[in-house]
């Protein structure tokens, strides 16, 4: 399950809406309920004189749905004059009844999940000439379906002055060994002609690079460094910078890269930026227990409090790879299970993946899940219960037409994209015993052979196959493992939540794009 802090730094591209879905729909209605639609869109700051931004809403409904006749309102009647709301896509119909509204239909069919997703009914946002620093206002987005009762949501439109900042661009180049200490820079430069005042560095760190010491205007979840905040003015052409001493856990999979990137933004653009995290309980964690950490001014080749809005967002990245020398390996175990019960009883299988270590295994650069889990469901009994992430199973190909489907012989589903040393990932399949057969045995299989990507370099390849002993008479082996009290995939590790999540919610909060590249990165090195 997830929790409410350091598991929700994460989620792939698709699941950062997921977070404010949750947050902001009620809860799951009754089977007899009627279907609920959901909405959020993000407060925006704009820089005067600028082209503006581009954004879209987030969507969802309180069970999945296909809906005719989707649309989406923007009623901007309080900043009339002040900002221009236009559609960005002819793809869909959009009218405007009356200054300051603007009404888009999508003509064909659309699925909504409940889980939150963006992309649809894009609208680009500009200032006009009267637009001036400090001028604030709401924009009211509905949306509404055929047979649906519609549902809104208020954002607050900002205009600010128009500053440049930016980062280095290029990557740090850095070697460690799993333990060891170094230091990156953390550099602020200032390409515009206005003085940006203060600005705030939000971190995407993989989970094996740790903070070696904390500060009091920087913030931490579960010893993760996520923001710093800095309040010293940087004048234009200016440029400042400050070394940050890193630490890689003992944990870290060697040799290997990890990565680690931050993005600055304006005091304004961080505070709309933090109430979309807020939206779906998502924490920037808490201010760390040591000094003030100052940004010194630095000699700078950069070209030239209200609120302010970065003019260039895709300048606004930097950060360092690592590469990771030394030996530091993973032992992927299976856990099986016994089993017992009468003719017709249907018993839970809590079976799976551990990871026995010495090393954590995070893919959340390239999304891959860390193993495959194959079943093979035991003789006499069938297969009732499957979860959705689970597909019937013939030779290498994956029916995901059938997902979740009972009745197959064969199953592979897929554990998370990050394993924690000691930590379990288990799968709930409920099987029905049709007969008794002593001794009925299936198997789990982990780091099956198969034209995918995954981890391929286990330590202790004889333990990767457990079996599953239905009503097993004495001294019979169980494999490793057990029935245990497990849980259900979606699993999440301890810290999953600090794996790929920023540069999802920076792209879904409409922050840039910068990330999209360096998110597709392959992490081990066999």
């Amino acid at each position: 399950m997830l929790t409410h802090s350091t598991r929700r730094w994460l989620a792939g591209l698709g699941v950062a809406g997921a977070f404010v879905a949750a947050s902001a729909s009620p809860a799951v209605a009754a089977p007899e309920a009627p279907i609920e639609l959901g909405v959020y869109f993000s407060d925006t700051t704009l820089a005067a004189k600028s082209e503006g931004k581009i954004d879209s809403p987030l969507l969802f409904a309180s069970e999945p749905v296909v809906v005719e006749g989707l649309t989406v309102t923007y009623d901007y009647r309080d900043l009339s004059g002040v900002v221009q709301v236009k559609p960005e896509s002819s793809s869909f119909d959009c009218q405007s009844p009356e200054a300051g509204v603007l009404v888009c239909t999508d003509p064909f069919e659309i699925g909504l999940e409940e889980w939150a997703f963006g992309g649809l009914f894009e609208v680009a946002m500009t200032p006009t000439v009267k637009a001036a620093d400090g001028d604030t206002g709401n924009l009211k987005v509905t949306v509404s379906a055929e047979g649906l009762a519609p549902a809104s949501h208020t954002a607050k439109l900002r205009i600010g002055e128009g500053v440049d900042l930016a980062a280095p661009g290029e990557e740090t180049k850095i070697s460690s060994t799993p333990g060891g200490t170094f230091s990156a820079p953390l550099t602020l430069s200032n390409a515009g002609k206005t003085d940006a005042k203060g600005a705030v560095a939000v971190f995407d760190l993989d989970y094996a690079i740790r903070p070696e010491k904390q500060y009091s205007n920087c913030t931490y979840e579960d010893g993760h460094l996520r923001t710093c905040t800095f309040s010293e003015l940087t004048a234009a052409g200016a440029a400042r910078s400050v070394s940050l001493s890193y630490v890689l856990g003992k944990d870290t999979y060697a040799p290997g890269s990890e990565y680690g990137y931050y993005n600055w933004m304006t005091i304004a653009e961080f505070e709309d930026f933090n109430a979309y995290l807020q939206a779906g309980d998502i924490s920037v964690g808490k201010p760390g227990n040591g000094p003030v950490l100052s940004l010194p001014e630095v000699p700078s080749k950069a070209g030239a409090r209200g609120f302010q809005a970065d003019t260039d967002p895709m300048n606004n990245w930097s950060g360092m790879s690592v590469k990771v020398d030394g030996k530091n390996g993973t032992d992927l175990v299976a856990v099986g299970g016994k089993l017992t019960g009468k003719a017709g009883d249907v018993v839970k299988a809590s079976l799976g993946v551990r990871n026995d270590g010495p090393a954590a295994l995070d893919f959340g650069r390239s999304g891959t899940p860390v193993t495959k889990i194959d079943i093979a469901v035991p003789e006499g009994t069938t297969a009732v219960e499957v979860p959705e992430f689970c597909a019937p199973l013939n030779g290498d190909e994956q029916d995901w037409d059938n997902a979740g489907k009972p009745g197959a012989k064969l199953y592979r589903c897929y554990p998370d994209i990050f394993i924690g040393v000691d930590e379990e990932q288990l799968v709930d399949i409920g099987l029905r015993i049709d007969k008794v057969i002593a001794n009925a045995a299936g198997t789990v299989t982990i780091n099956a052979k198969c034209e995918c990507d995954g981890f391929t370099d286990d330590l202790n390849p004889a333990n990767d196959v457990a079996k599953i002993l239905v009503n097993a008479t004495g001294g019979t082996g169980g494999g490793d493992g057990g029935d245990g009290d497990g849980g259900s995939l979606p699993i999440t590790g301890q810290s999953t939540g600090l794996i790929a999540g920023l540069g999802a919610l920076l792209l879904a909060a409409g922050v840039g794009g910068y990330l999209v590249a360096k998110r597709r990165r392959t992490r081990f090195v066999a």
